[in-house]
């Protein structure tokens, strides 16, 4: 069954041991970036964190690493939370492949319970901190951003959902990071040239699934709610804005509504990004806020960014290796896998199939690799491997660049390309060389692999490491 709201996932996080409740009283600054840097060092298993006693704000909640690991990860997948990084990548990939899933239009929404359209103020509503001690102010990171095409408005699919970061610069002032290859920053340059501003809608606490498809690199004609669909295996539920007529997820804790104020542009950063370094600071859009709709009692969500991992490397890792993969796979059949969970796939590992392609077949993938839609403002350093390889371990993959690269033959260098200017190596911003290293095994006509003879594993090997696991697991 799907989760309804974030609510309902937190139950279920609670059920498999994977919530931890925090009653003593906390204060915005510095503990809940503290705790949210902390829980990410407990690793794969880390709970989410709730708190439920706040100085000086009675009765606010946040919660914190809700997504924090492989473990809740999973949850959100409603399957076993010991289910391994590759077998959530398969898994997410057979969903990926049942879209489109129609949506479920319903006429009201639990956070309609409480409406503010005057004297609004953020401050009075959410209980705003700072992650980072050089963070220029509060921000919202882990909203889900609703706009629409406004070339083409009775167009669903173009209907767009991200996450973008959104710095509160006032009581019903925002700026935020719309870059040019976001579908948000296309759309609002679409309503500039039109003279107009671009209506938003910001949906903060939702249920896990439409929040990983927001930070998903979907083609710009893909319908998130669709694919939250397919994802979660029946129709998403959204529910109409009352002010902009945006669709909204549903279980919203808290939805904000304004528009993106075209030709301005304002001061916004620093921020501690992802890449683990602050963003510095740029022009950026800003957006007016109208209307505040919100739960009684609403819990507000956050997500801890910082030197990896955090929690979301969790959220956008399987969805950026599912999006390459896809991509790779309608060019070239003989992918297996794609891990891009690294930096938001500033790293990415591709494994391919080789046999009965020529020599250097594994060099054009890596090139088709920079050229997806996501590769394009990511994938910096790209490796390719052989099927044996497994992706996702790197004691196999570094096996294989130890062994299988030669530095004179399987290096491209692509310079001055494109990457989001948040890497900081970029030089200057947004700039670098990309790296491509074939570590797979040479094809003829090149005969460099000839001679190799792999050790193969003793007959029994899989067997025994069935078992093995098994007594594992009966020994918890």
């Amino acid at each position: 069954m799907a989760y309804k709201d974030l609510r309902a996932f937190m139950q279920r996080l609670e059920e498999e041991r994977q919530l931890l409740h925090i009653d003593q009283e906390v204060t915005l600054e510095p503990d809940l970036g503290a705790a949210g840097r902390a829980v990410s060092y407990l690793g794969d298993q880390a709970p989410a964190i709730h708190f439920r006693n706040i100085h000086s704000y009675n009765g606010a909640q946040v919660v914190m690493n809700v997504l924090g690991s492989w473990a809740n990860h999973a949850l959100m997948l409603n399957i076993p939370k010991t289910t391994t990084v590759k077998e959530q990548f398969f898994e997410f990939v057979r969903r990926w492949n049942t879209y489109p899933m129609e949506v479920e239009r319903v006429q009201d929404a639990p956070f309609y319970e409480n409406e503010i359209t005057d004297n609004i103020n953020l401050f009075d509503v959410l209980p705003l901190f700072r992650l980072n001690e050089y963070d220029a102010g509060c921000y919202i990171d882990k909203g889900c951003v609703v706009t629409r095409d406004p070339n083409h408005p009775e167009e669903f699919d173009l209907q767009n959902v991200g996450i973008y970061r959104i710095q509160v610069k006032g009581k019903d002032h925002l700026g935020v990071q719309f870059l040019p290859f976001h579908d948000a920053g296309a759309q609002l340059y679409m309503a500039e040239e039109r003279g107009e501003n671009l209506p938003v809608a910001i949906a903060i606490g939702c249920e896990p699934v439409i929040t990983t498809i927001a930070g998903s690199p979907l083609l710009y004609t893909q319908s998130e709610y669709k694919m939250a669909g397919a994802m979660q295996q029946e129709p998403y539920r959204i529910v109409k804005a009352r002010r902009t007529g945006l669709d909204v997820p549903w279980g919203a804790e808290i939805v904000l509504e304004g528009e993106a104020i075209g030709g301005q542009r304002e001061i916004e950063g620093p921020f501690g990004e992802f890449t683990g370094s602050y963003s510095g600071i740029r022009r950026q859009p800003v957006i007016k806020i109208h209307a505040i709709y919100h739960r009684t009692k609403p819990i507000y969500e956050h997500v801890y960014i910082g030197i990896p991992w955090t929690e979301i490397d969790y959220l956008i890792g399987v969805n950026t290796c599912v999006a390459i993969y896809t991509q790779l796979k309608e060019a070239y059949p003989e992918i297996v896998a794609v891990n891009a969970t690294y930096l938001n796939g500033l790293v990415a590992i591709v494994s391919t199939k080789t046999a009965g392609r020529v020599g250097g077949f594994a060099k054009a993938v890596g090139v088709r690799t920079i050229t997806t839609t996501h590769g394009i403002g990511y994938c910096k350093i790209v490796i390719v491997v052989d099927e044996d390889i497994d992706p996702f371990d790197l004691n196999q993959v570094m096996w294989a660049l130890s062994t299988r690269f030669s530095p004179s033959k399987d290096l491209i260098v692509v310079p001055t390309a494109s990457v989001i200017s948040l890497d900081p190596s970029s030089d200057p911003p947004g700039i670098t060389h990309k790296l491509i290293l074939d570590a797979t095994i040479p094809q003829p006509p090149d005969i460099r692999g000839e001679k190799t003879l792999l050790i193969d594993p003793p007959p029994t090997t899989e067997q025994w490491h069935k078992k093995l696991i098994d007594d594992m697991r009966k020994q918890r």
